[in-house]
């Protein structure tokens, strides 16, 4: 069983940044692919980023064509944490933030694009961007 803990939401003017963190219990954590989700008030949630393991310490990441260039995926192994680091933030980007796990395997060959590829999920951080 995999624990997973967001934290390093909040209030944040349009423009600014965060970085959220999310802490993983779990001997295995450097095989993992990872995500981030966001679900904003009304709609349904969607892929933020993700990352898979393409081999020893190495990694793909994906984004969702919203945040490119904004928003940057990455992890440390020997923490156990995968953080999301968000720039330029804008209000459409206010939702709760969750971070998602799964374990390698045929589902984990590309980044997880549905919250059906993931099997762990976080209970969410929120993220208010003001205008």
């Amino acid at each position: 069983q995999v624990q997973l803990q967001e934290s390093g939401g909040g209030l944040v003017q349009a423009g600014g940044s965060l970085r959220l963190s999310c802490a993983a219990s779990g001997r295995t954590f450097s095989s993992y692919a990872m995500g981030w989700f966001r679900r904003a008030p009304g709609k349904e949630r969607e892929f933020v980023s993700g990352m898979t393991s393409i081999g020893y310490n190495t990694y793909y990441a994906d984004y969702a064509d919203s945040v490119k260039g904004r928003f940057t995926i990455s992890r440390d192994n020997a923490k156990n944490t995968v953080y999301l680091q968000m720039n330029s933030l804008e209000p459409e980007d206010t939702a709760v933030y969750y971070c998602a796990a799964v374990r390698p395997s045929s589902r984990t060959v590309a980044v997880g694009t549905s919250p059906r590829n993931y099997d762990y999920w976080g209970q969410g951080t929120q993220v208010t961007v003001s205008s």
